[in-house]
């Protein structure tokens, strides 16, 4: 007999759902498969080693700066409200080990010591990530933070409380730099960000991230680009005093990090479970582990499907795990679902300034061997004559000869940045440059000139495709 029908025929026939990570993924697949299947039907046991659930780490940044009120306006649902549904999410709980042979995860409680097994029949890893820390003197000092959890964002405001000055660093000018950038300009800390890249936003191509620069700049933020941080240097009291690149230092009562994150899958490799090049679990179209026909996995953990290139990508984000949650939920609760992949969407700000983007980069198309037109276009957010009317650059790839849609990006202030779901809709739909000149967009003054931004950029790149095309 089926060691998992076995098991479940010794629980009165009930099937056990074990759901490791009690975030976004995690608790999503646990809540659409209770949905599913009722208690005498499905026992879910969900681990979580923090101290929320389902929370949005996305918020951090806002929460950090102001704008949200405090951290329970990030919490969707308390652990109390999963429980109340039948869902024994156990806090403060860490597995350290899967055993697949046997069907079983080791977890320890965090505050006791205690150690367990609990037998399954059907896993969801949903582990998520962890923030990138660099291996140097003083990356642990007090008054440096990452920001990955509600904890961090905690310690984070307690650090910027104890701080004797208001000097702050940021470590990195992804998204996470810039918001958090954004976060300290509004608590009034003179901040200066160290950045690898050339420019900031590396999601972006150099000619864009450059206004972004400039953007930056002009709220007050010093840039430092093409520099890598060596050290944190500190004070007699331990804590934080500067950081140090090879050329420089910067003075900072606190210092953030935000130079991107890992998929955390320690579990799984030390579990012999497949992972892909960029460390992140494998899974197919209904996000089960490939080869494992009872084990699925989902969130930050896992690598996902570029439909524009065709590779595996890397893509951290929170729109992400509640799809996979979803998706993971109903197969495991008996019914089914897919997904698909993506088109590398994602949107951000600093202060005014709107940030958006979807497909692929130019590196990005010449690393898979697209050959590709590029055009840039300057437009406003509305009519001209109409009062509030923003400027907006708009960044699109069209593959050459045959006017596929390969990629957009868009820098501007208001109404910039939503504008890029138009572009990640003909993405998906595989659409050329020149359809998308058909598309039957919204128009009104207040809205948008009789040209979107958009429109006006994939006019111009069905243009070019057309000229090279001879």
């Amino acid at each position: 007999m089926d060691m998992s029908r076995a098991r479940a025929r010794d629980r009165g026939g009930r099937e056990r759902l074990v759901v490791i990570g009690g975030d976004a993924a995690g608790m999503s697949a646990a809540s659409q498969a209770r949905r599913l299947r009722g208690r005498d039907e499905l026992e879910i046991v969900a681990f979580e080693r923090g101290h929320f659930a389902s929370f949005s780490a996305c918020g951090i940044p806002y929460w950090v700066g102001g704008d949200v009120a405090g951290r329970d306006e990030l919490i969707a649902r308390t652990p109390e409200e999963h429980r109340a549904r039948d869902i024994d999410l156990r806090m403060r709980t860490e597995v350290t080990e899967i055993d697949v042979a046997a069907g079983r995860v080791r977890a320890r409680d965090l505050d006791s010591g205690a150690e367990s097994w609990t037998s399954y029949d059907k896993l969801v890893i949903a582990t998520g990530a962890r923030p990138v820390r660099p291996d140097m003197p003083g990356a642990d000092a007090p008054g440096v933070h990452g920001v990955q959890t509600l904890d961090d964002g905690e310690a984070l405001l307690g650090s910027l409380a104890r701080a004797r000055g208001s000097r702050a660093v940021v470590v990195g000018a992804g998204y996470i730099g810039v918001e958090m950038a954004e976060a300290l300009i509004k608590r009034g800390y003179e901040v200066t960000v160290v950045n690898r890249g050339k420019e900031p936003m590396s999601t972006l191509d150099p000619d864009m991230g450059r206004l972004v620069h400039r953007a930056m700049t002009g709220l007050g933020i010093t840039m430092v680009d093409d520099a890598e941080v060596t050290k944190v240097l500190t004070g007699d009291d331990g804590r934080v005093r500067a950081v140090a690149t090879e050329d420089a230092e910067y003075p900072a009562d606190v210092v953030v990090l935000g130079i991107g994150a890992h998929p955390e899958t320690t579990l799984a490799r030390a579990a012999g479970l497949p992972l892909g090049p960029h460390g992140g679990l494998l899974t197919d179209r209904a996000m089960r582990v490939r080869g494992h026909e009872n084990i699925w996995a989902g969130g930050d953990c896992v690598e996902v499907l570029d439909l524009v290139s065709g590779l595996y990508r890397y893509v951290p984000l929170g729109t992400h795990a509640n799809k996979h949650g979803q998706v993971i939920g109903t197969n495991a609760g008996g019914g089914y679902a897919t997904f698909p992949g993506v088109v590398g969407t994602a949107v951000s700000k600093v202060c005014d300034l709107e940030i958006a983007r979807t497909g692929l980069r130019e590196k990005d198309a010449r690393r898979v061997g697209l050959r590709y037109e590029a055009v840039t276009v300057e437009s406003t957010s509305r009519a001209g004559y109409y009062p509030g009317a923003s400027p907006m650059t708009v960044k699109m790839l069209a593959e050459h000869r045959t006017g596929r849609l390969l990629g957009v990006q868009i820098v501007g202030r208001e109404g910039a940045a939503k504008r890029v779901d138009i572009a990640a809709v003909a993405l998906t739909a595989g659409m050329t440059v020149e359809q998308m000149t058909s598309l039957d967009l919204g128009y009104a003054p207040p809205f948008s000139p009789v040209w979107d931004p958009v429109l006006v950029a994939a006019r111009k790149a069905t243009a070019k495709v057309r000229a090279t095309a001879t």
